[in-house]
C-alpha cells in the first residue's frame, strides 16, 4: 500500500499516515484542530511484513484501509480513540467529582 505521512506542526513526534496524498478531509474536524499544520515528511510502500520503528504495518494499514488515515503519537503518549472514527463518550473531567 502506498503512504504518506505527514508531521504535526503543534504536537512533536506525532505524525499522520494517509492512504492518499493530502487528503485531509477524511480527518474528524477534532483530530484536524489537535494536529494543527501538517509538514509532508514521507511518501513510502508500506506492507503487513514491513518493519517500522514505532508501529505495527499492519495495524496502520488496517486503519488506512478502513478510514483513510492511522495517527501515530510519540512512544510515552496514548489518546485510545485517536484511530477509531466513532467516538463513544466524552472525556472524564478529573475535576468532577460527582462520581466520587
Amino acid at each position: 500500500m502506498h503512504c504518506f505521512v505527514y508531521a504535526s506542526q503543534r504536537k512533536p513526534d506525532t505524525y499522520l499516515w494517509l492512504g492518499r496524498r493530502d487528503d485531509f478531509e477524511r480527518l474528524p474536524e477534532s483530530l484536524a484542530l489537535m494536529l494543527g499544520d501538517l509538514r509532508f515528511v514521507l511518501e513510502v510502500e508500506l506492507s503487513g511484513e514491513r518493519k517500522l520503528p514505532h508501529e505495527d504495518a499492519a495495524q496502520v494499514i488496517k486503519h488506512l484501509d478502513e478510514q483513510g488515515w492511522h495517527l501515530q503519537l510519540p512512544p510515552n503518549e496514548t489518546l485510545a480513540t485517536a484511530n477509531h472514527l466513532v467516538y463513544n463518550s466524552a472525556p472524564l473531567d478529573p475535576h468532577d467529582d460527582r462520581d466520587h
